[in-house]
């Protein structure tokens, strides 16, 4: 079996997004993840298996198994787009990295057809998944979401001294690295805590942007839909005055940083 041929389980095929690296982009969605982000939106990512939501009344089955080659031509229906744009296509999730053979291969079938790829990942893996994707992966979009483990593993259900170590592998690997870090109030929307994670991040070699995304809550529904609750019920988006201003306390760090990403 060539990696044309390899497995995968996703969630959902996602076409001309512009948010998820350069250029119109094609974003594949991996079901699972091993973290469990409080303020996730999309909650039916973390899980692995199939699950039924109910959205708007009516159910739906969420994940599918696919092959490489299945889901090939869909990517590269947007080709001309890609090209014009810059674009290509992005793994996102979930977490890519709980599912790397079939990241490595889908990644080394796009780059085979001339595609710029990226992933969007939080790096929380044994290294050695990493380096499966390396060979074949132009971006890495890679969340830090606070510096101090104690109040990540709160938030998010992990710690980040591998999360930490992982991106200055990453750095050093010589694969474009963008930092990305949720705003979440109550969580790092502190002055002091955005400018622990832009220190770190000036640091890993080649690194030179910074990007401040904003916490928002549309995911919310989904939660009532698999039967769970959101654990960040009552909190509120930052306001662009406050985004501006940890914009500005993050580029003290020297990186090119912006909202959003």
């Amino acid at each position: 079996m060539t990696h044309y041929g390899t497995k995968g389980r996703i969630f959902n095929i996602q076409r001309f997004s512009i948010h998820d690296g350069p250029g119109i982009r094609t974003i594949v969605f991996f079901k699972g993840c091993f973290m469990r982000c409080a303020w996730c939106c999309n909650p039916e990512s973390q899980s692995y298996e199939i699950q039924t939501l109910v959205e708007n009344g009516k159910e739906k089955i969420v994940g599918k198994d696919v092959t490489v080659e299945e889901i090939l031509p869909e990517i590269l229906a947007d080709q001309t787009y890609y090209r014009r744009s810059g674009g290509g296509v992005t793994l996102s999730g979930g977490e890519i990295l709980g599912q790397p053979e079939f990241a490595r291969d889908l990644l080394r079938a796009c780059k085979e057809c001339g595609l710029h790829t990226a992933v969007e990942s939080t790096a929380n893996a044994p290294f050695e998944k990493i380096e499966m994707i390396l060979p074949y992966l132009d971006l890495y979009l890679m969340d830090i979401k606070h510096m101090d483990s104690a109040k990540h593993k709160e938030f998010t259900g992990a710690g980040n001294e591998r999360i930490l170590a992982n991106a200055r592998g990453i750095a050093e690997s010589g694969v474009q690295l963008i930092i990305r870090t949720p705003v979440v109030p109550g969580f790092n929307d502190t002055p002091e805590e955005i400018k622990a994670i832009a220190k770190f991040a000036a640091t890993l070699p080649g690194v030179r942007e910074h990007h401040l995304l904003p916490y928002h809550r549309l995911g919310q529904d989904k939660y009532a839909g698999l039967g769970r609750n959101y654990a960040l019920k009552g909190v509120e988006p930052p306001e662009k005055e406050r985004m501006e201003y940890l914009l500005s306390v993050a580029e003290e760090s020297g990186l090119r940083c912006q909202i959003g990403g």
